[in-house]
C-alpha cells in the first residue's frame, strides 16, 4: 500500500507522455486509462480558460466592476466560485496520477526518466524512447550564466526613435510602444508564439517530431541559453555521408517550428542539420526579443562545437525568413564558419511592419521596431565577410512590400547593401554601377539570361556577374520548401563563386 500511495505520489507531479516511438503506426499517440483521459481533459480545459482569462483579464475586470461585483456578497459567492474550481482541478490531478499508475506503460516511463544517471549515454538512450512535455526533459548542454543587467542599466524609456517630435508626443508614444511590444506587437512579428496556434499546430509538430525521430534517427536535446532559457533543439546526423560531415544549422521564420520547417531540406541532400526552436515557441521557454535570440543561437552553434564535435569552419548556417536574423548575427560572431545561407529574407524589419500597419500607425511601429525588435538583417551581413549565397523567391507574397512585384522585393536591398559593404571602391568610383545593378536586380534570373553581354559596357557586364555571384532566384511563394537538390547545388557552388 506504502508503495503504491509513493508511486501515485510521483505520478502526481510527473510529465505528461505523448508518445512512446517505435510503438506502432506513426500516428499513434501514448493511450492514457480513463482515470488519466479524464483528468487530462479538466486540467488541459482548465489552462486553456485560464489562458484565455488572463489575455482579456482588464476587460473582465472592468465588466465586474461596473456590474457591481465587488461588493461582499458577491466577493463571496467569487471566492466560494474560485475555490471549487480549485478543489476540481485538485481532484483531476489526482485521478490522473491514479491511472498514470495504473499503468504499466506510464510506469515504464516513469521508471526511465527517474533512473539514476550513472552513465549520461545510455540514460539519453532511455529516455529517447519517449516524447513528453519537453520541460521535464534533462539539460544536454549549458551556456555559462551571464550577469544580469541592472533596471538602470536597461530603461524601458531610454531612447527613442522619434527624436523629431516635441517631448509631450514622444512620451506617450514611447509609453505605448513599451505596453504594445510586451502585450501584442511581438506576437504579431512572431506568430508562432501565440498558443493558439501551437494548439492549432500540435499534431503537425507532433508527427513531425515523429518522422525526424524514427525515420531519420533525429536526437532531440534541451539546451540552456546565458540568459536561462531551454531551446528545444533536434540533431539530424548524417556523417555516414560524403556531405555529412558539414553540419547545416537551420534558422526558422517567424511561424517556423523545427518539427516541420527547413530542416529536411538539407539532410535530405545528405548533409547533417541541427534545428531549435525560437524562445517561447513549442517547448523553447522565453520570448522572441532580440536579445533572447542572439542568446540562442550562440548557445545552439557551442552545443554544436562542444556536444556534437562539429568544427566551426564545417557549419553552415541556413536561415530562413526572420530567420535570417539570427542566422546573420551567427554569421557576424562566428566569421570562421563554412558559409551563410539566407533564404527568402529581409534587411530590414521597419519597411516590412510598416507596410502591414495603417499609414496613421507609423511612428508607433517605428518606435516598436527600433527601439524593441530591430531586426536589421542588413547590417549584420555587411560586416560578415565570409562565403554568403541570398535565395530570392520570385513569387514571394511576404517580404515584397507591392504583390506580385518583384522589384520591391526587401531582398533585393540585402543584395545591394551586401554589395556595397564588399565593394566600396566600385561604388564610390561613380554612380553607374549603382544604378546598373538596381536595373537588373528587379528582373528575374530567366530575364537576366536573355541579355547578351557581348552588347554591355563593362559596368553593366560587372553588375550582372555581382548579382549572379550572390543571389539565385527560387520559383515560388515565400513558404514553399526549398527542394533538396537546389540546396545541394547551392553548397556545392557557394564556395567558388565566393
Amino acid at each position: 500500500m506504502a508503495k503504491m500511495l509513493k508511486l501515485i505520489w510521483q505520478c502526481l507531479y510527473s510529465p505528461r507522455l505523448f508518445k512512446i516511438y517505435g510503438d506502432g503506426e506513426k500516428d499513434k499517440l501514448y493511450q492514457p486509462k480513463q482515470l488519466e483521459k479524464i483528468g487530462d481533459k479538466i486540467i488541459s480545459t482548465a489552462q486553456s480558460i485560464f489562458t484565455v482569462a488572463g489575455y482579456t483579464s482588464p476587460f473582465m475586470c472592468t465588466y465586474i466592476y461596473r456590474r457591481g461585483f465587488f461588493s461582499w456578497d458577491e466577493t463571496v459567492f467569487l471566492s466560494k466560485f474560485f475555490s471549487g474550481i480549485g478543489c476540481l482541478i485538485a481532484i483531476s490531478l489526482f485521478m490522473r496520477a491514479v491511472g498514470r499508475a495504473f499503468n504499466s506503460q506510464y510506469r515504464d516511463f516513469l521508471y526511465a526518466i527517474t533512473s539514476p544517471k550513472t552513465d549520461d549515454k545510455s540514460y539519453m538512450t532511455s529516455i529517447r524512447k519517449y516524447d513528453f512535455e519537453f520541460s521535464a526533459w534533462p539539460v544536454s548542454f549549458a551556456m555559462p550564466a551571464k550577469a544580469s543587467s541592472s533596471w538602470f542599466e536597461n530603461i524601458p524609456f531610454n531612447k527613442c526613435s522619434n527624436i523629431n517630435l516635441p517631448i509631450y508626443q514622444r512620451i506617450p508614444l514611447q509609453v505605448i510602444a513599451f505596453i504594445a511590444v510586451h502585450t501584442f506587437a511581438l506576437r504579431l512579428i512572431y506568430p508562432g508564439t501565440l498558443g493558439l496556434i501551437q494548439n492549432l499546430l500540435w499534431m503537425p509538430l507532433m508527427e513531425g517530431r515523429t518522422q525526424l525521430v524514427e525515420t531519420y534517427n533525429g536526437k532531440r536535446a534541451k539546451i540552456i541559453t546565458s540568459d536561462a532559457n531551454c531551446i528545444d533543439t533536434i540533431f539530424v546526423e548524417n556523417r555516414h555521408h560524403t556531405n555529412g560531415k558539414i553540419l547545416v544549422i537551420c534558422c526558422e521564420g517567424n511561424s517556423g517550428f523545427y518539427e516541420i520547417g527547413i530542416i529536411t531540406t538539407p539532410f535530405k541532400a545528405g548533409y547533417s542539420a541541427l534545428g531549435w526552436n525560437h524562445p517561447g515557441f513549442a517547448g523553447s521557454t522565453g520570448m522572441p526579443f532580440p536579445k533572447q535570440e542572439q542568446n540562442s543561437i550562440d548557445a545552439v552553434v557551442q552545443y554544436a562545437i562542444n556536444e556534437l564535435k562539429f568544427p566551426i569552419e564545417n557549419i553552415v548556417i541556413y536561415g530562413w525568413s526572420i530567420g535570417g536574423y539570427t542566422a546573420s548575427w551567427a554569421a557576424l560572431n562566428y566569421p570562421e564558419i563554412n558559409s551563410l545561407i539566407l533564404d527568402a529574407t529581409f534587411d530590414d524589419l521597419l519597411p516590412l511592419a510598416q507596410n502591414q500597419m495603417p499609414k496613421s500607425w507609423a511612428s508607433l511601429v517605428k518606435e516598436v521596431v527600433r527601439s524593441y525588435v530591430d531586426l536589421n538583417v542588413g547590417e549584420f551581413l555587411t560586416q560578415y565577410k565570409g562565403p554568403v549565397q541570398i535565395i530570392r523567391r520570385t513569387e514571394d507574397e511576404v517580404i515584397c512590400l507591392r504583390q506580385g512585384q518583384l522589384g520591391t522585393n526587401c531582398g533585393n536591398n540585402l543584395l545591394i547593401k551586401l554589395l556595397i559593404s564588399r565593394y566600396p571602391p566600385w561604388f564610390s568610383e561613380d554612380n553607374s554601377l549603382r544604378e546598373a545593378i538596381d536595373r537588373y536586380v528587379v528582373m528575374t534570373e530567366a530575364q537576366r539570361a536573355t541579355i547578351d553581354q557581348q552588347e554591355l559596357s563593362e559596368t553593366n557586364r560587372r553588375a550582372l556577374q555581382l548579382i549572379v555571384k550572390y543571389m539565385r532566384d527560387f520559383q515560388s511563394t515565400h513558404c514553399a520548401p526549398l527542394p533538396e537538390a537546389q540546396f545541394a547545388d547551392i553548397m556545392k557552388t557557394i564556395h567558388l563563386k565566393n
